[in-house]
This record gives C-alpha cells, structure tokens and sequence, in this order.
C-alpha cells in the first residue's frame, strides 16, 4: 500500500466530518466568539477552509515562508457566507485529494519547512506535515467550532457515531 492510499481513507472521512460541521454554522454569528481573547466563528470556518489548501503546496514544495524578507506576509482567507465557506472548502478538498492520490512515496518522505523571513520554524517529513498540520490540526480546530455551535445552541453532527443532538 503506498502512502498516499494509507492517507486517503482517513483524509476524507476527516474532511467529510468537517463539512457536515461547516454546513450548521449561522450566518448571523460568524462575528461570535467565546471570549475576548477567542477567535470568532467565521475565523474558525474561515481557517478550516484553508487547512486542506494547505496539501498542494505541501507535496509539490520544500519550503513555505509565510513572512518572506522581500515579500508580502501570507494572510488568511475571509469568508463571509456558508456558501462561500462550503464552495472553498469544497474546492481545497478536492484538489487536495487529486494531489495526494498523485504523489509518490518518495515525495511524502522528503523533508518539508515552515518558514518565517527565511528561519525555519518547523522541517518534519512531508508525510508527518500532512498527518500533523492538515489532518490533526482540522481535527482540533473542528473540535473548537463544535464547541462554538454548542455553545449557540446549534445542535452538532456526529463524527464518529451520533452525537449527543441526534
């Protein structure tokens, strides 16, 4: 079995998940949040969409500096709509799931670093950035909007069996 198909399964079952999560978030509260020091809802949605457009860069470079030295800072996507949340979402899925379906073993062993002004802030395995940055990190920010739709009394969908709203 090669990497990508090792992955696959568990990618998409994860991603499905977070749709079903992005479908309840309301529009009339993606400038909600928690506390003071918390993100808002739509920063959470927002950065979820982003995560598996995160995949492409992963696997077809070594190095992603998000303040280069002679560059523009990378700055997060801001959606302000379900729709315009699920349409990306939708589309970074899928292009994320062509890429890894059409890389080599030897890609996802080479290693890969996160840069900042040209320091490398992490360098792990390809293969370990997608399980760690991509899968566990939507894992985790997921977990965050599910609490969000609690807290709003929105009920939440189930990940792995029924939750306790269905």
């Amino acid at each position: 079995m090669s990497i990508a198909e090792s992955i696959l399964p568990e990618f998409e079952q994860e991603m499905a998940g977070t749709r079903k999560v992005l479908e309840r978030i309301p529009e009339d509260k993606l400038d909600w949040k928690a506390h003071p020091k918390s993100n808002t809802i739509g920063w959470v949605a927002s950065h979820l969409v982003e995560i598996p457009g995160w995949v492409e860069g992963t696997l077809t470079q070594d190095t992603w500096d998000i303040n280069p030295v002679d560059g523009e800072p990378y700055t997060s996507p801001t959606y302000t709509s379900r729709q315009e949340i699920l349409e990306h979402f939708d589309a970074n899925v899928a292009a994320a799931i062509e890429r890894i379906k059409a890389t080599p073993d030897e890609e996802f062993a080479k290693s890969w670093s996160l840069l900042s002004g040209g320091q490398a802030l992490v360098t792990m395995p390809k293969a370990g950035v997608i399980r760690t940055w991509v899968l566990n990190h939507t894992i985790h920010h997921r977990a965050h909007l599910c609490v969000y739709l609690r807290l709003n009394d929105i009920p939440v969908p189930g990940m792995y069996g029924p939750s306790g709203d269905e």
